[in-house]
């Protein structure tokens, strides 16, 4: 791990092995995190929606658990529509 000095300008030099570890090359974006009390540098993703491609295979699938939710919400509300009595409109 290596250590940075910020700069009267708040600039901060990202420590050479560390840049190569993670490609960083000059001109790149980076994100800075507030995470838990710590700050993090994270290399931004050139194409994130790519780059995010597969990154949850393997999970059990979110959609399918919303729409069995969403199944069993539209049972109850009919159940409960069904044990209403109906109104008489009033004269």
């Amino acid at each position: 791990m290596g250590t940075a000095k910020v700069s009267r300008k708040g600039w901060v030099v990202i420590p050479r092995e560390i840049r190569k570890r993670y490609g960083i090359k000059p001109g790149d974006q980076v994100q800075i995190v507030d995470h838990g009390g710590r700050i993090a540098i994270v290399p931004s993703l050139n194409d994130p929606i790519r780059q995010s491609r597969g990154l949850l295979k393997g999970m059990p699938s979110l959609t399918g658990a919303l729409l069995e939710e969403r199944r069993q919400d539209l049972e109850r509300e009919e159940k409960k529509a069904r044990r209403r009595p109906k109104r008489r409109p009033s004269s």
